[in-house]
């Protein structure tokens, strides 16, 4: 798959499927890659796009200097005796379903920050599985500078990620935190030099798509679990997975691997069936 030949004007830009790998670029780069509707749909089309066989692996990242401004306030404007909007309709239609779609896609998403994350846009990159950023990157809780609340999966992901404390902070004193600090704290995998991060990112994502991707999904599924489980429950669902696992030739082909010392082939035709 290659991008459109008028892919200036597209929101987001689907590059060709490398070693499995799906990159989606957000492509507002005069605006930050702010959110607005057509962003949040096409973004949301292309998770469901990453769902099809042939994608194994998914890369998200900006275009341009930063990563995503969270929503575009450019056009909101209030005048006296307005209705206001329902932002938890707008939400319900539209990031909701986007952060709950990246959650449940049964593949590993990645995503490399490149620039600022700020709002919605660091809550996008939080609901990936690893994220990288540059090490100018900036992440901010900016909601409580404009009166909101953190949407996105925020107040879900942040205080697991960073601890309540930190979440706490980051959230109601609306301050930036550095790559480096924010991978030191545990909010994202790894911070990389400006001009190596998309060659880490790629790395990661090409690693992961050669894997056993049906297992990275389970993995994926017993995690979202467990934030909400007890032990009992986990051990459970973890008995019901891996029994789902080790139906798999997946878990054949690691095996047989590892008896003939050689690195596994999830690749090779029936290993994933």
């Amino acid at each position: 798959m290659t991008a459109s030949p008028d892919a200036s004007s597209q929101p987001v830009l689907l590059d060709k499927l490398e070693a499995g790998v799906l990159t989606l670029t957000l492509n507002r780069p005069e605006r930050l890659n702010a959110l607005n509707i057509a962003l949040i749909e096409a973004l949301s089309a292309a998770i469901k796009r990453a769902a099809e066989p042939d994608c194994r692996a998914v890369l998200v990242t900006g275009a341009g200097r930063g990563f995503c401004a969270g929503a575009d306030l450019a056009n909101r404007a209030f005048a006296p005796g307005d209705a206001r909007a329902d932002l938890g309709q707008s939400l319900e239609k539209g990031i909701n379903p986007l952060i709950r779609a990246i959650r449940k896609l049964p593949k590993p998403v990645v995503c490399a920050v490149n620039g600022p994350a700020a709002g919605a846009g660091a809550n996008i990159a939080l609901a990936c599985d690893i994220v990288l950023a540059a090490k100018s990157a900036q992440f901010l809780q900016a909601f409580a500078r404009v009166g909101l609340i953190p949407d996105a999966g925020g107040t879900f992901h942040l205080p697991r990620l960073v601890g309540e404390a930190r979440a706490r902070a980051l959230m109601m004193l609306a301050e930036p935190i550095g790559a480096e600090d924010a991978a030191a704290w545990g909010m994202i995998y790894r911070a990389a030099d400006d001009e190596d991060l998309m060659g880490e990112a790629r790395i990661v994502a090409e690693r992961l798509a050669a894997g056993p991707t049906y297992t990275l999904g389970l993995i994926k599924r017993a995690l979202a679990a467990s934030a909400s489980s007890s032990l009992d429950a986990q051990l459970d669902l973890e008995r019901d997975l891996q029994r789902e696992a080790g139906a798999r030739d997946e878990y054949v082909e690691g095996v047989r691997a590892f008896q003939e010392k050689r690195p596994a082939d999830f690749l090779r035709k029936g290993a994933g069936a």
